[in-house]
């Protein structure tokens, strides 16, 4: 089981460039990419979606690449046509405001796309080493995913087990519960109709109708099988297991509150509650898996 949430990190070198790639990811129903990197790699953006989407699979992904200068050397130029089309508005506000005249040299500079750096197109062994880096930033993020999720993992088991166990534990108070059901319906038809008058057949009858309607057997077994899919899941080797995992809690959801429903017995429902607690706490887990 991994966790959505990841981060992995890698760096290496290019002539006279470092470059550092770091992958971040947080939870999302869809695989859902940001980018921060140099305008000449933006080339590569499709490939680099690809091999990423390929590995982190699913989630909130925000990618930086930086490239930095070992030797200095790194050249900017400044965007004039956009720098004086700043001044010439930023000065008639001034003026239009009544604002005192002031610098605007060092504001200008730094806003975005006025100072540019100086970048070539991206040569083919510069992406393999990008390429390269990439695969390490994700072996690391992957790691990191697979880290998180194991206590995750761990505590899901546990909790599918606590179900199971208050499950079974159901079945003492199904039994003892036909004897009460009976017994009050009994109570209640002298008090209305007098004991000299009941038809015991049609009791009977009626006491099995009712019976059949509150039988829980069915909601039993299906809960049970949902619980035992739900660990084969969890330990079946492929890694994106979230979305299935969260359709087997919302199978498990409605067959403990259908029998909550039928449980007519005050016993099942204090087992129906904690079994619904931790259904609610394994949901919180599940929507954090890959």
């Amino acid at each position: 089981m991994l966790s959505m949430t990841g981060y992995g990190r890698a760096s290496g070198t290019y002539l006279s460039k470092k470059i550092t790639i770091e992958v971040r990811s947080l939870n999302s129903k869809f695989t859902d990419m940001r980018f921060k990197m140099p305008q000449n790699y933006k080339e590569k953006e499709h490939d680099l979606r690809r091999i990423i989407s390929k590995k982190a699979e699913r989630g909130k992904i925000d990618v930086s690449i930086n490239v930095e200068s070992l030797d200095g050397g790194d050249s900017f130029s400044l965007n004039k046509a956009l720098f004086k089309k700043y001044h010439s508005e930023l000065n008639e506000l001034q003026i239009e405001l009544n604002m005192l005249a002031g610098d605007l040299t060092q504001t200008i500079l730094r806003i975005p796309n006025v100072v540019v750096a100086d970048e070539n197109t991206l040569e083919s062994e510069e992406w393999k080493v990008v390429s390269n880096i990439l695969n390490e930033a994700l072996k690391a993020f992957q790691g990191f995913r697979k880290e998180e999720g194991q206590p995750m993992e761990d505590d899901c088991k546990s909790r599918i087990s606590k179900i199971a166990t208050a499950l079974k534990s159901t079945d003492p108070f199904e039994a003892a519960r036909e004897v009460k059901i009976r017994e009050r319906m009994l109570k209640n038809m002298e008090e209305y109709v007098g004991k000299d008058n009941i038809d015991a057949n049609r009791f009977e009858q009626e006491i099995l109708y009712y019976l059949e309607k509150i039988d829980i057997t069915e909601e039993k077994v299906r809960l049970e099988q949902h619980c035992k899919y739900f660990i084969e899941v969890v330990e079946n080797k492929t890694t994106q297991k979230g979305r299935k995992l969260n359709f087997i809690s919302q199978e498990i959801g409605r067959e403990i509150n259908t029998l909550g429903s039928k449980a007519n017995s005050s016993d099942i429902q204090h087992l129906v509650v904690q079994m619904k607690d931790e259904l609610e706490k394994i949901k919180e887990l599940v929507a954090n898996v890959v």
